[in-house]
């Protein structure tokens, strides 16, 4: 055991001082000149080191003829690493990628043993989530939060160099992306989280996912269809349960989506051995793809060149940003970074008068320090409902239970509830208007059909409307989903940017 944490440091310090912990295609100058048959026949020895390991992890004889084989291998590879650092043209991320797997193939368990995997800062990998603010907030949900099928996260998460640029881009030019990520979050929380703790899986893990695919905008639609908070396609959205349900595309629910995410993360950790890597990878750049590449068997290191070239651009970002954006919800307190306390508990309120989302964000305005407004909070606590359209006196909606002593002493009635419905009548009479205006120009609308990718607010885009709304209206789509078909013919009105 204590040649393998040796050779754990030892590879890291080798890989750091040849500037390779992340695969790059073995650049080199123009003026090197590189031995192939030399850099082929290290590789060959890597290959060699890797069987003979695994032929000792599943060695039937004595256990100490069994740990001698895997010392032995391990010293293999601790030589052809040593060779390949000094020779021109060779990766030594290769030797870093093989290592990685090859701890992961050990049955025994890890944290027991103290094993520190490779890929891991010591610094980061010096607590696994106890110390960190959110942890603490959170004790109702133990220490589930850092663990992932019993592991946690801190033995899994890769924090190499791409990980690293993550943080990095998190904490600078997409630094706030990330904290409207975390508030919007904290309000969705009751119904996404609970998917994840009833699926065993960690909730940064869920975080890391949300901040990248929608950064917790419940409608947020892809220029490919995919939708969501975390943006599914459609076809993907039914084999997990998200269907159409009385005109709602239920990809727009959080609860809904959170547990269809689950279930295709742990359906994937089952085909890949439970590399997380390869799950999030296969999440963003089809698992039909990660299969090919790495092979059901998931024993591969995503960063292993052979599997990193071979993705494209979107993914080879992708799942570094995830994993970052998890690390950054787990540790905010070593990368300087502060989240804002935000109280996400549920509420309701019964509407003493027909209001619409719009009407009620006017009318709270920054109530509780919310400077942007609650206009997205509400929206993502009823993703069914049209922020423009009334909605009944007597109905319940969904609100942050901060707001429901605001409803009743500001918006059940009063200046800011007359304000608010003085501007929701003037949006809905120039709405009409506009509609009005665009039905004399019915005959000039052009006609398009859908093609694969389309989304409304891309063919707006594209035929110079201010937004989505001017061509749903003319052809009976109901917002918010604004859902279109392939093949479909929509009348295009005469827009014109404004």
């Amino acid at each position: 055991m204590y040649r393998k944490i040796c050779i754990v440091a030892w590879l890291v310090v080798l890989v750091v001082s040849g500037c390779a912990s992340v695969p790059s295609g073995s650049r080199t100058t123009a003026a090197a000149k590189v031995d192939e048959a030399a850099v082929n026949a290290l590789y060959a020895e890597l290959e060699q080191a890797g069987a003979r390991y695994e032929a000792g992890m599943k060695s039937i004889g004595p256990a100490d003829a069994a740990t001698s084989e895997t010392n032995a291998a391990l010293g293999q590879l601790q030589e052809s690493a040593a060779k390949c650092a000094v020779t021109t043209g060779c990766d030594s991320g290769r030797f870093l990628s093989a290592y990685d797997r090859l701890l992961r193939l050990d049955t025994t368990d890890a944290a027991a043993q103290d094993i520190e995997v490779a890929s891991v800062d010591a610094d980061a990998a010096g607590e696994a989530g106890e110390s960190s603010p959110v942890v603490a907030a959170l004790p109702a949900m133990e220490r589930t939060i850092t663990l992932l099928k019993g592991r946690e996260l801190a033995e899994i998460l890769t924090i190499n160099d791409a990980v690293k640029a993550g943080l990095e881009q998190w904490l600078t030019q997409y630094r706030p992306n990330l904290m409207t990520t975390y508030v919007n979050y904290q309000f969705m929380r009751f119904q996404m989280w609970p998917q994840y703790h009833e699926a065993g899986l960690p909730e940064a893990l869920l975080f890391g996912m949300l901040a990248k695919e929608s950064g917790g905008r419940v409608h947020a639609v892809s220029r490919s269809g995919a939708s969501g908070p975390l943006q599914f396609m459609y076809a993907t959205g039914l084999r997990f349960g998200l269907g159409n349900q009385g005109g709602f595309d239920q990809r727009f629910d959080p609860a809904l989506s959170a547990r269809a995410n689950a279930a295709y993360i742990n359906e994937q950790l089952a085909i890949f051995n439970g590399n997380l890597e390869l799950v999030i990878a296969a999440y963003n750049g089809g698992e039909g793809r990660m299969r090919r590449l790495a092979g059901r068997s998931g024993n591969s290191s995503f960063w292993d060149p052979a599997i990193y070239s071979n993705l494209p651009d979107e993914t080879r970002d992708y799942v570094p940003m995830v994993l970052a954006a998890a690390w950054l919800f787990l540790h905010p307190e070593r990368y300087n970074l502060e989240f804002p306390q935000v109280d996400g508990r549920a509420g309701e309120i019964v509407l003493a008068q027909d209001a619409s989302i719009a009407e009620l964000a006017v009318c709270f305005g920054n109530a509780g320090g919310m400077n942007d407004g609650w206009f997205r909070v509400l929206r993502n606590l009823n993703p069914a409902l049209d922020s423009q359209e009334q909605v009944k006196a007597g109905s319940r909606l969904r609100v942050p239970a901060q707001l429901e002593t605001v409803y009743a002493g500001r918006c059940a009635g009063g200046q800011w509830a007359d304000l608010a419905e003085d501007l929701s009548r003037a949006t809905r009479v120039s709405t009409r208007g506009s509609g009005a205006r665009s039905s004399v120009a019915h005959s000039a609308a052009k006609l398009y059909k859908v093609r694969k990718g389309d989304n409304l607010a891309k063919i707006a885009r594209e035929h110079g409307c201010s937004g989505p709304r001017d061509i749903a209206q003319i052809n009976g789509i109901k917002a918010p989903q604004y859902r279109i078909r392939t093949g479909q013919t929509l009348r295009i009105p005469a827009c014109h940017k404004r």
